[in-house]
């Protein structure tokens, strides 16, 4: 396994740094040593997430971390996910200094850091690499759409949500592991570059791609994973929401490519406006209910669960929410982080035996 460092500077623990946070959380790619952040210096990653100690040390910079750890990372991982894709300014320094200390880069931006001249310069000097991984193949390689899900004959859920950065990667993996560990085989795919940095062994950066071969790609990926690995689940990762302005293609193209039999819809009960940009756009966030028919209506699929992303709730509010919503819709209603995932595969298995 591949070592890095990931570089967060002023935002780790924060929705900006959500590849951070996720590689912190879960990564069968590389082996996390440690964090960049000058703000969150001698803090443990994990305690500042989830408060769980794993022994993953916050640095100021890449010499603090060079001199603490017992070896030099392969990688520094860029851990933010930016509006419009773009390196934030403060973090060029640490990126200069990671290449000129030998210290790869990895970016999932939209900006390519291996087409600025800079970092291409002091690259060379050191003999690493830059690699972005969400830059799309040649036009001639990619695909169409082709209608392939009616060839696809397993179980297939999207992750769906009701806003950008609210959970909806991390509650497919978990239950994609949990489903695994049962001994019902299942495949996750991701859509973003978190999912592909943590490991998956299908997946695409979706937004990346023209919209004319979003759809095609994507059910291509998703039908490669199931002529490979034949398994009895597959779990597609969503994007932003069906009913966000900002992510509307991406939802769409997911519902279009995987046609999924059910949809497990994230949601945050205590966010009261939607995740977009540091100005605030002042858009609210609609109720359940709202993106459930909107759902409904796109995809013609059946609500599976509602999962929880518990951001601003005791406790108390979040048990009182999950009794709301099984009452309203009969259908679990579980904050996986902190609940786990064993109702969600009670209803997984109906589904398989039917």
């Amino acid at each position: 396994m591949e070592t890095a460092i990931i570089l967060a500077e002023g935002e780790f623990g924060n929705l900006p740094a959500k590849t951070a946070n996720g590689l912190v959380r879960y990564s069968k790619k590389y082996k996390i040593m440690g964090i960049i952040d000058s703000t969150k210096v001698g803090q443990d990653a994990s305690e500042v997430l989830d408060g769980v100690k794993r022994n993953i040390s916050i640095f100021r910079d890449i010499h603090e971390a060079l001199n603490e750890l017992s070896e030099k990372p392969d990688w520094l991982i860029v851990g933010v996910a930016t509006v419009g894709g773009f390196l934030p300014k403060n973090f060029r320094p640490f990126i200069i200094d990671a290449l000129s200390t030998g210290v790869g880069i990895v970016s999932g931006l939209h900006e390519f850091l291996a087409e600025d001249k800079e970092f291409v310069k002091t690259a060379k000097k050191t003999c690493v690499k830059i690699v972005d991984i969400r830059k799309e193949k040649p036009i001639n390689q990619m695909h169409r759409f082709s209608n392939l899900a009616k060839d696809i004959h397993c179980l297939r859920i999207a992750v769906l949500g009701t806003d950008g950065s609210i959970g909806k990667r991390t509650t497919a993996l978990i239950l994609a592991e949990a489903l695994n560990e049962t001994e019902i085989k299942t495949e996750f795919i991701a859509t973003g570059q978190t999912g592909l940095l943590q490991g998956a062994r299908y997946g695409l950066p979706l937004d990346a791609i023209q919209g004319d071969y979003m759809v095609g790609e994507l059910e291509h990926t998703i039908f490669t994973a199931y002529t490979e690995q034949r398994p009895q689940v597959i779990i597609v990762e969503g994007q932003g929401a069906l009913s966000h302005p900002a992510y509307v293609c991406c939802s769409r193209a997911i519902i279009s490519a995987l046609k999924p039999h059910t949809v497990i819809l994230q949601h945050a009960p205590g966010r009261k406006e939607r995740r977009y940009r540091r100005d605030e756009l002042h858009l609210p966030m609609l109720d359940v209910s709202t993106e459930i028919n909107l759902l409904r209506a796109h995809s013609n699929a059946n609500l599976l669960a509602i999962t929880l992303n518990h951001e601003n709730m005791t406790a108390e509010e979040i048990l009182a929410k999950q009794q709301e919503y099984e009452k309203k819709y009969h259908i679990p209603c579980i904050d996986v982080l902190k609940d786990g995932c064993e109702p969600i595969i009670d209803v997984v298995k109906d589904y398989l035996e039917r």
